[in-house]
């Protein structure tokens, strides 16, 4: 036992040092407060860690969603296949485009989208349904990598544009069948794909987001997107001109304003100097969680990792068989609050929401069900000690031995 109450700890929270503030401080002393040469350099060391071609920063992983599905096109009478385990944000801005969701359903022990899953609903769907899917987005839940390539190799039967949710996943690494590494983001089997900045997140800008990508064209369509539809660049312009005038600007699209601030990506890029640490630090908390757990088994356990991955964990979360303890889950999370330990859910269904129950009726899911029944979301962050571990482990298996 380690004999002391420690701090409320929640289930997660950003970790900023002295250099966050400096950077930060050193922009708002400079010239630029909004979409500068700091988003600029941010983009670039992103693009070098996750390897991929391109990288659009943007204020928020909800932007970035909704500009990655507006960027193929979508629109109403298209479809979007998305799991059901995932946050609302996956599923609204297919919504946002006037696009309807095809939701599929999860492993039960993971909450990660399958290929077995999908083509289920494929099988389940009329020719007409089928016809209509535009687009497919697996969810990178928890950290933990979905069945990317066998999705990608689906989304290529039937010419479907896979867009990853990434938004838990920065850092994470995983092996194709060939056995070559791929670093979440590098679109090896994507179209694009997205990330949040959230302060929750692996690392924190407060709010922000960014879409990875390998394809040029789809990267252009993303910058118009970002900054209300406008071409600055002469040399796209769609006017003829015997002379350019020098303050001259087309809006091509409809676009939004969906643009980063110097501010934001100051504070990222310094994150982004500490990203090693952070997923080294996550990495042995995590391992130290599954080691403490095992004696609490099968009652409760860890949701099971991939195998052979390199996985930088957002959320640590375990699945408890709350009936068989004689508990409910309120009662259990009361019991860890008591004990200054915070937990949360991850996450409710999207299809039993109330809007989208309203308008696609009432789903059976038996993966995401199931799944949903039994997960809580223990702390993790990076501010925390293998002694913080113990004594959530120690409180958990306190209440369970009380029952």
């Amino acid at each position: 036992m380690t004999g002391k109450t420690p701090k409320y700890l929640s289930y997660g929270r950003q970790f900023l040092d002295e250099d966050d503030i400096q950077a930060v401080t050193d922009v708002l002393r400079g010239d630029w407060l909004t979409t500068g040469p700091t988003v600029q350099l941010f983009e670039h060391k992103l693009q070098q860690f996750v390897k991929s071609d391109y990288v659009l920063s943007c204020s928020s992983g909800t932007a970035a969603l909704h500009m990655a599905y507006m960027a193929v096109g979508l629109k109403a009478g298209d479809r979007v296949i998305v799991p059901a385990i995932s946050f609302v944000a996956t599923a609204n801005a297919v919504e946002y485009c006037g696009a309807d969701i095809l939701f599929s359903d999860v492993d039960p022990e993971t909450g990660l989208m399958r290929a077995q899953d999908v083509q289920k609903l494929i099988d389940d769907l009329s020719p007409d349904e089928l016809d209509s899917v535009v687009a497919i987005s697996p969810v990178n839940l928890m950290g933990e990598v979905a069945e990317i390539e066998a999705i990608s190799n689906i989304a290529k039967q039937y010419g479907w544009k896979l867009i990853v949710d990434s938004c838990h996943a920065l850092g994470t690494s995983y092996p194709d069948s060939h056995g070559h590494m791929r670093t979440v983001g590098d679109c090896h089997f994507a179209h694009m794909e997205i990330f949040s900045f959230h302060p929750v997140k692996t690392i924190a800008m407060g709010e922000g987001g960014a879409i990875t990508t390998n394809d040029n064209a789809l990267f252009e369509k993303l910058c118009l997107l970002r900054s209300h539809g406008v071409e600055r660049d002469s040399d796209k312009w769609e006017g003829t001109f015997e002379q350019k005038p020098p303050w001259y600007y087309e809006m091509q699209i409809l676009g939004y304003n969906y643009r980063q601030s110097d501010i934001h990506c100051a504070l990222g890029i310094s994150q982004l100097h500490k990203l090693p640490s952070f997923m080294k630090k996550r990495r042995q908390l995590v391992e130290k969680y599954n080691q403490l757990l095992t004696g609490l088994s099968p009652h409760v356990k860890p949701v099971a990792s991939a195998a052979n991955g390199s996985v930088t964990r957002h959320l640590y979360v375990i699945l408890i068989d709350f009936e068989a303890l004689g508990i409910t889950r309120i009662n259990f999370v009361a019991a860890l609050s008591d004990r200054n330990v915070g937990s949360q859910v991850h996450y409710i269904p999207i299809n039993a929401q109330p809007y989208y129950r309203e308008k696609y009726g009432r789903l059976t899911l038996i993966g995401a069900e199931q799944y949903y029944e039994r997960i809580l979301s223990l702390p993790l962050h990076v501010s925390m000690s293998d002694n913080d571990v113990t004594y959530v482990v120690e409180q958990i298996s306190d209440i369970v031995r009380g029952l």
